[in-house]
């Protein structure tokens, strides 16, 4: 079997006999007035952080979701968007279909909110998305994408680029790799099923998605996810992996590259009351200002003693003078 149709079987498995805590999620479902998750949703999280970011979710925007898993994230979608067809789930794997559909079914009875009209379910994958050029708010998918070999990576992020909106959102959450993983590791198919050996670094991942033409990308999360130790998995020495929650715009890629949040700032140290690059940024003095990496490196290289860059918190929700 190729290495989806072992990732199929894999899903089709844990969705008629979930395993618990088989992503390790660190964080506990969003809590929100008047949302409840029912037991068999949070049994089948099997996302390794969270794509649901309430300030992104204004409007009532329309979602569509790769890889419905469970249900829980089309469920969360679903709260702010409480109209028929809002959220559009995508899955390749019927019994996952169906365990998500029982799911929401169970939904209504703790959410009074909540109609199953709100979310309509759909086979299909995340090559072939079911939805016509620039018709979505939202694309969201958790723990989906890092399964993918690099070829079928680029495949899924141009689709997602492809179905949204200008100036729509891609949600995700990944595991990524503090170095790259080993060949012998990336040609397991069971271990890249389960979100264990497909991850790139850091910088292949966030690459990849300025690649499909996203022009801005915010980190709103990145912490430790799993250890690959060097007993188990055949290794000189033990590999984290990461999990990094982001958002990436549809917007142009600006002529000197991509905007990338990381949560860095900068701050004017001098003597004036501010200080203006003539590039669009205006520091203020001795206020930090959230910056991309890309002008914190740039004026950090302009005026190195006069301007002070922090680092990356890895985690970014807006503001500054990008």
């Amino acid at each position: 079997m190729s290495y989806l149709e072992t990732t199929a079987k894999f899903y089709s498995e844990v969705a008629e006999t979930p395993q618990v805590g088989l992503c390790c999620v660190q964080s506990s479902p969003l809590q929100l007035p008047g949302l409840k998750i029912p037991l068999a949703m949070q049994e089948m999280n099997y996302g390794c952080g969270t794509t649901v970011h309430p300030t992104e979710l204004a409007n009532q925007p329309t979602v569509l979701y790769v890889g419905v898993g469970g249900g829980l994230e089309a469920l969360q979608f679903a709260y702010f968007s409480r109209r028929p067809g809002a959220v559009i789930a995508v899955d390749p794997v019927a019994a996952m279909r169906e365990a998500a559909t029982r799911n929401l079914q169970a939904a209504v009875t703790e959410n009074p909110w909540f109609d199953p009209s709100f979310v309509e379910i759909r086979a299909g994958d995340a090559f072939n998305l079911p939805m016509p050029d620039a018709s979505v708010d939202v694309v969201a998918q958790n723990c989906l994408f890092n399964i993918f070999e690099p070829a079928d990576l680029t495949l899924a992020l141009k689709e997602a680029w492809r179905v949204l909106k200008p100036g729509g959102r891609l949600q995700m959450s990944d595991p990524i790799a503090t170095r790259p993983i080993p060949v012998h590791l990336q040609q397991d198919e069971r271990l890249r099923a389960m979100c264990l050996s497909g991850a790139l670094t850091y910088d292949e991942y966030t690459q990849k998605i300025v690649n499909a033409g996203f022009g801005q990308v915010e980190i709103r999360a990145r912490r430790p996810y799993r250890l690959l130790d060097c007993h188990t998995y055949n290794l000189e020495e033990n590999l984290l992996l990461e999990s990094l929650d982001s958002v990436s715009f549809k917007v142009p890629i600006p002529e000197d590259g991509a905007c990338i949040f990381t949560g860095k700032t900068a701050i004017y140290a001098g003597t004036e009351p501010f200080f203006d690059d003539s590039a669009g940024h205006v520091l203020q003095q001795g206020i930090p200002a959230a910056v991309c990496d890309k002008t914190a490196a740039k004026l950090a290289a302009l005026m190195p003693s006069e301007v002070i860059v922090t680092n990356s918190t890895w985690h970014y929700t807006g503001g500054g003078c990008c």
